[in-house]
């Protein structure tokens, strides 16, 4: 199910004192006291009302919250809710890192938590318990298997769990301000630091900008470090030279002006990509191309693949939603050249960043494209295939065409353990089996995870 944006909630207090177990219902503004049972996918945690199920955001198992409503449809099988109020909290219940993402803080000021760190207020290490229960429950119930995970922390993880991302997105208040959305909501807030970020990120200070003229800030910094690169998306009518004004003032990054639809990006100053480096490879990345946020991410996905699919010397592989060739580079130099590597990405932009990391690698067919239709026309025997798709999955299509290629092993790379586990399910009613399971905490803070799975074909 795709989020949708929800009725602004933010401008309705939570009522002052209800008794136990009452409710008003008259829209948003509704409170209840709640008793958590267990985390769901996508950051919640159920509870119930009347037979009712209320998905709960801000919340721990086992506690006693007074949660506000932010959606009430009386013809919903489920109910949303945010936390304003904990009465009595779980051991596991931390101080929030980020005020603004503070829930019971953003309740006291009458709206929502910006969204982005919905897991901030839990420790660290029940995060990761959470997420692992998490992943088991979607495996059991949509891929009809039994499977222990751990989640594991990315390399060189900080203690805090801050500092990670490498990119952020931003938005823009009325009054030219950096700012951020509230959780599910059209309505935004100016910001400041963000603790989520690497160093580089808010060394910038954006926050003290006129950023007038603009809608969207992107900011991208190297894993490895570097100079930032960060990318305006103006508002429709803004001048080209107010879009400039806004380009010189920023200090110490490359700046670009970014086309959305297309991803077309338009030189300002410095340059409009960024140089990545993993494993000792280097990587060529547009600046509206897709890597991986997590400064230890690549590193961690590329060892895991590397790891479970074993390519050899002459062996057939294919990258499917390969993005700018992340992995099909290693993968490239493991076949070597008398093997092959068949390349698919969707993205243009993106495609075009994997032409040029795989500049001079012969044994590389790179074919821009939906990956279903490539598929269609491939006759190539494959020996191994890996799939790193989209939040959606692969879907029953794409699985039921690499099952028919039978390639030795699969290895699935999944920021989703939802459509993750329907693939598998696939996999499985096809006689496939779960070999190693890996489950990566690369999202400290907000509910997110990475995996990666090997799959093997049924005996021949």
């Amino acid at each position: 199910m795709t989020d949708q944006p929800a009725a602004d909630p933010s401008t309705a207090r939570p009522e002052e004192a209800l008794p136990a177990g009452t409710v008003h219902t008259g829209g948003p503004a509704g409170t209840a006291e709640l008793t958590v049972e267990r985390p769901a996918h996508g950051g919640h945690f159920v509870a119930r009302h009347e037979g009712r199920v209320v998905f709960v955001r801000h919340a721990l198992p086992g506690e006693r919250v007074r949660v506000r409503f932010t959606e009430t449809d009386d013809d919903a099988s489920f109910w949303r809710a945010d936390v304003v109020e904990v009465l009595e909290a779980s051991p596991h219940r931390v101080p929030h890192p980020w005020p603004l993402a503070d829930a019971l803080k953003a309740a006291a000021k009458g709206r929502s938590a910006v969204g982005g760190a919905e897991f901030g207020h839990i420790g660290l290490d029940e995060q990761r318990r959470l997420k692992a229960a998490i992943f088991e429950e979607q495996l059991s119930r949509l891929a009809k298997t039994e499977r222990p995970v751990v989640a594991e922390p990315a390399p060189g993880e900080a203690d805090d769990g801050l500092g990670w991302r490498t990119r952020a997105a931003f938005a823009v208040d009325s009054a030219g301000r950096l700012a951020m959305h509230l959780h599910r909501s059209h309505e935004v807030l100016p910001v400041r630091e963000m603790p989520l970020a690497v160093a580089a990120v808010n060394d910038l200070r954006l926050w003290t900008l006129d950023l007038s003229g603009i809608e969207r800030v992107d900011v991208a910094v190297p894993s490895g470090g570097g100079e930032p690169l960060v990318l305006l998306v103006p508002a429709a009518g803004t001048s080209p030279r107010r879009v400039a004004a806004v380009a010189n003032s920023i200090d110490g990054a490359s700046v670009g002006v970014l086309e959305p639809e297309s991803g077309a990006v338009q030189r300002m100053t410095g340059r409009t990509w960024l140089q990545e480096s993993v494993l000792g490879t280097d990587y060529r990345v547009t600046g509206a191309g897709f890597w991986q946020i997590h400064r230890g991410a690549p590193e961690a996905l590329v060892s895991a693949v590397l790891d479970g699919l074993q390519p050899a010397a002459g062996e057939r592989l294919a990258d499917l939603y390969a993005g700018a060739g992340l992995f099909t580079v290693p993968l490239a130099r493991a076949v070597g050249p008398e093997g092959a590597v068949l390349s698919v990405e969707g993205s243009p932009g993106t495609s075009r960043d994997a032409r040029r990391n795989l500049h001079g690698q012969d044994q590389v067919a790179i074919v821009q494209g939906r990956v279903d239709a490539v598929l269609r026309r491939w006759s190539e025997p494959l020996d191994a295939v890996l799939l790193d798709p989209p939040r959606a999955g692969a879907g029953k299509k794409v699985v039921r065409q690499i099952v028919e290629a039978r390639p030795r092993v699969v290895g699935y790379v999944s920021c989703d353990p939802a459509s993750f586990s329907r693939d598998l399910g696939y996999f499985l009613a096809a006689g496939w089996s779960l070999d190693t399971l890996r489950v990566f905490d690369l999202y400290p803070h907000t509910h997110h995870m990475e995996s990666f799975a090997r799959l093997l074909p049924p005996p021949a």
